[in-house]
């Protein structure tokens, strides 16, 4: 009975964390739940909305931030009010997340892009594009790190390497995350173009390009 119960409050907190980041990220405005330009909600907004009442209370929610795998949300209390936010991620356009801390030196941090062989013929020509998001993801390390809890799917079968010392010289504006994200927006047109690769390898240590 113990293991039941285990495996249902595993399984109804990974249905939390995805419900948290798919309000988060993209839907807060589309389901009339009050976001700021921080990204922040009231944890009681969530908990009260039609589709999460009576699901899930401020203790699931704790226990989800406290214990999720990859770090993706943040709890603060602000004017005696508990709010969640999510640490990267969002489509929302006007979401300008104040626990981004820019990244200014090329010595610091390496950038690594994972990416799978199917998409590289496309990113070989046209570069990595941040699509419906406000930034592109990189790690700061390959899977299998376990200093690398975000930023690159584990199952990727290529990781681009990213030559930070030219794309900051260019003006390219790179973030980290409360979680070891790191984060771009690319260009105008939220694109990292290839000349800023410097170097694809497959995760034998094959290089692609140089």
């Amino acid at each position: 009975m113990q293991i039941e119960n285990d495996m249902s409050e595993s399984s109804r907190d990974t249905s939390l964390s995805k419900a948290l980041s798919w309000i988060l990220r993209h839907k807060a405005v589309e389901k009339n739940i009050k976001i700021n330009e921080e990204g922040f909600i009231r944890v009681q907004d969530f908990l009260s909305h039609k589709k999460f009442r009576g699901k899930y209370n401020i203790d699931d929610i704790k226990r989800v931030v406290a214990t999720n795998d990859k770090q993706r949300f943040t709890l603060r209390t602000y004017n005696g009010i508990l709010e969640i936010c999510a640490d990267q991620g969002h489509s929302l356009n006007f979401i300008r997340a104040s626990h981004l801390t820019p990244i200014t030196s090329p010595q610091t941090i390496q950038v690594l892009h994972g990416t799978y062989i199917q998409n590289w013929k496309f990113i070989r020509i046209q570069g990595l594009s941040r699509m419906r998001r406000n930034h592109i993801h990189f790690a700061k390390g390959l899977p299998g790190d376990k200093q690398i809890l975000s930023g690159m799917r584990r199952n990727c079968q290529i990781v681009i390497y990213i030559n930070l010392e030219l794309a900051l010289r260019d003006g390219l504006k790179f973030y980290l995350s409360l979680n070891n994200v790191i984060l771009s927006p690319g260009n105008e047109e939220g694109i990292i173009a290839p000349k800023y690769f410097l170097k694809v390898c497959d995760l034998s240590g094959n290089i692609l390009q140089n």
